[in-house]
């Protein structure tokens, strides 16, 4: 039997709107199941490398498992100052080797090896991997701190204060490095708009 409820457009938007709201994570594992993808995007835009990003990712996942008893209200913003932590860790590390002296890697066909995934991936269109290796070159050129606040804010669409909490500062820094990457980026990416 259908009611003028069910007619009712704004009553069937707010119904679904409802059913798409995720709740809390059943467990820790399908938390980091879920956040899992997410998480390696970030490490790769910060370490600009492969394997690394997926050490980082691998190294904050198995830290959280110590905080399995915590609400699972407090795992996102736990999980990524773990990784955001890491990652600053192993920038540290690499600026201290001194590995920015070594020549790039090349190619056998003398052409240089690009850090980002270049395999395919039926899921994404031609368009939508381009927008996503310009974004990630023109994320790379800025500062540490504004990517941070840029990718946290706007890729992982963490709120303000959980952002702050992550990045180790107060809101009003992250609002100025998110101010700054942007205008940065929209100045990066003018001609390709």
């Amino acid at each position: 039997m259908a009611t003028d409820a069910d007619d009712d457009p704004q009553t069937a938007r707010a119904t679904h709107a409802a059913d798409e709201v995720p709740g809390p994570p059943a467990s820790l594992d399908a938390f980091l199941a879920g956040i899992g993808p997410r998480a390696f995007r970030f490490a790769e835009l910060g370490l600009r490398q492969r394997d690394d990003a997926l050490d980082a990712v691998q190294d904050a996942m198995l830290r959280m498992l110590g905080y399995a008893d915590r609400p699972a209200t407090e795992w996102t913003p736990l999980f990524w100052s773990i990784l955001r932590r890491r990652i600053v860790d192993l920038q540290r590390r690499r600026s201290f080797r001194l590995r920015w002296l070594l020549p790039a890697p090349v190619h056998e066909d003398g052409d240089a090896v690009e850090w980002s995934d270049a395999g395919p991936d039926p899921s994404r269109s031609h368009d939508g991997r381009e927008a996503y290796g310009r974004l990630a070159g023109a994320l790379s050129l800025l500062p540490r701190r504004q990517r941070e606040a840029f990718s946290l804010r706007i890729l992982e669409e963490l709120d303000v204060a959980t952002t702050a909490r992550v990045m180790g500062c107060g809101e009003g820094a992250v609002k100025t490095h998110l101010s700054r990457a942007r205008a940065a980026l929209q100045k990066q990416l003018k001609d390709w708009q």
